[in-house]
């Protein structure tokens, strides 16, 4: 077994990655504190090809030399809008037909392994503040609320880790069809 060099991973160009196939799933970041969560959420929304990422609140937007140190160029890539208010951005996205949901703990939550994509639908997902989360007024408004199953004593995850999570399920259960 040998370690691939970069020239092998056969990476799209900037070019080609505005023109491939998105995965019909949006990524709302509501008040975002920490510029290098950012950064991490835009290399994750790259990887897997996300076709949008809304900044809302104080989540800062780039050009950012913080953000850029983890986002490694997917903010050139990774499409992405700004918005104060995540509650217009939730229901401009379902006047146009996509379910929108929040990832967080709440009651009647579904665990994200039971989590199942309908096929054809454009899902967004929201992450919020990274000490109190999802604003309730947000979760009002979602079809529906993702928790990510913990068992160990914090039941808290780093909002980067609980992008990559949510993000690769929902990817790998509905939208494979991309070429790996």
């Amino acid at each position: 077994m040998r370690k691939l060099e970069n020239s092998e991973l056969d990476r799209k160009s900037v070019e080609d990655f505005k023109k491939a196939e998105k995965t019909p799933l949006i990524i709302l970041l509501d008040n975002i504190r920490s510029l290098h969560n950012i950064g991490s959420v835009f290399r994750t929304a790259d990887a897997f090809l996300v076709e949008k990422i809304y900044l809302c609140g104080i989540t800062a937007v780039p050009p950012n030399k913080e953000i850029h140190k983890t986002a490694l160029g997917a903010t050139e890539t990774v499409a992405w809008e700004y918005n104060n208010d995540v509650l217009e951005v939730i229901t401009s996205l379902q006047k146009e037909g996509v379910d929108v949901w929040a990832v967080e703990q709440v009651e009647d939550a579904v665990f994200l392994n039971d989590f199942i994509p309908e096929e054809g639908k454009k899902y967004a997902i929201i992450f919020g503040n990274e000490v109190k989360g999802v604003s309730q007024k947000a979760i009002e408004l979602c079809s529906g609320s993702i928790e990510i199953p913990q068992l160990g004593t914090k039941h808290s995850l780093n909002i980067s880790v609980s992008t990559g999570i949510v993000v690769w399920d929902i990817f790998q259960k509905n939208y494979t069809k991309h070429k790996v």
